[in-house]
């Protein structure tokens, strides 16, 4: 019985990386699509950093999720990346296209 602890233990942590991995994706992978198809002089309209500067942010960090699947600590960072782009920077994009931005 207590032989099979670590092995449940192991299965249990190959779970949930597998979860984080896949989160990080679709946050990465949702951000990335959104980021290609905005406008390049919306960017400095709202006071971020260029279109080019945030495709490389959220491109690079897709990669490193993909390449080094069993290291959280990337999938946490590109998890920021992705929430930080799709929570400031999508909104600021779409108030202004809107025209209800504060500027």
């Amino acid at each position: 019985m207590a032989a099979d602890v670590p092995i449940f233990a192991f299965y249990v942590r190959g779970i949930i990386d597998l979860v984080i991995l896949f989160l990080a994706l679709v946050v990465l992978g949702v951000s990335f699509v959104h980021c290609l198809t905005q406008r390049a002089d919306g960017f400095p309209a709202i006071g971020t950093l260029p279109k080019g500067g945030w495709l490389a942010i959220l491109g690079l960090c897709m990669v490193f999720c993909l390449l080094l699947s069993r290291q959280t600590i990337f999938q946490m960072i590109g998890i920021a990346a992705g929430m930080v782009y799709l929570l400031d920077v999508r909104v600021g994009l779409r108030d202004l296209s809107d025209g209800k931005g504060f500027w």
